[in-house]
């Protein structure tokens, strides 16, 4: 476990062999570049080790999954390497669920922006509660959602993500999110979507792990060069995070 001013990564396994990695941050689930390594490495960890059969990905908290980059680093970015350094840990995240060979399950409980959004694109199967809606917000602080968007576009579409992506002011709620295919099913409530999540990962514990690995290996067929494309997305994030016009932008939100 690592924990910052309230901030932590931590996984759990139980005698189901489903692992769980909740991350926190107080400042709605933001993700720092600390949180962003943690994370990938907790994934990582969970798909070598030998009593996890299957990962469930949360956030802690009720109401926001997850607001996406720490605008406190985003603006303390003095230099394109530090804006490469950042940005890539939203890669090695996305990188980590991707070649993970255990499948990995969202849980959306509440609102998702930007990084956030690419999370629970990412993941192989995600359940959420109607209070899930999803925003790409980057456009309107003058960066874009460069690194997140091949897992967006993969989930749901280049046109869903263009949605997403231009009007960047504007959330899409949970229902619509279900309708691309970003959500598996959407939920009342947070107790109904932990029994789905609990009944699917009790099957899949008790699953052939060889055929859960190669089916994974088929869905994300046509990814392998990810390793390289991300960090090129995160490098043109990295560049554009030190604009004069992203740094207004990003003072202003924060005020």
């Amino acid at each position: 476990m690592s924990a910052q001013a309230g901030a932590f990564v931590q996984t759990e396994v139980d005698d189901r062999g489903v692992g769980t990695i909740t991350f926190a941050h107080p400042a709605s689930n933001s993700l720092p570049g600390h949180l962003l390594r943690k994370l990938a490495e907790s994934i990582t960890a969970a798909g070598k080790a030998d009593d996890i059969k299957v990962v469930v990905l949360r956030s802690a908290g009720d109401r926001a999954f997850c607001a996406g980059a720490s605008f406190d680093e985003l603006v303390a970015i003095q230099n394109e390497q530090e804006g490469l350094d950042f940005f890539s840990g939203f890669a090695m995240v996305i990188n980590a669920i991707r070649t993970c060979p255990k499948f990995v399950v969202g849980r959306v409980q509440g609102k998702a922006v930007g990084g956030g959004v690419g999370l629970a694109s990412a993941v192989d199967i995600c359940y959420a509660t109607s209070f899930a809606s999803v925003k790409l917000s980057e456009l309107a602080v003058g960066i874009g959602p460069f690194v997140v968007g091949p897992a967006v576009v993969r989930k749901i579409g280049t046109s869903a993500m263009g949605m997403l992506a231009i009007d960047a002011k504007s959330w899409k709620d949970a229902h619509w999110a279900a309708q691309q295919g970003m959500y598996t099913e959407v939920f009342d409530n947070a107790s109904d979507m932990d029994d789905a999540i609990e009944a699917l990962t009790t099957d899949l514990a008790s699953s052939n792990p060889e055929a859960m690995s190669e089916l994974k290996r088929v869905l994300w067929e046509g990814t392998e060069h990810w390793d390289d494309l991300l960090m090129e997305r995160a490098a043109v994030s990295g560049r554009l995070v030190l604009s004069s016009f992203t740094k207004d932008a990003i003072a202003r939100f924060k005020s």
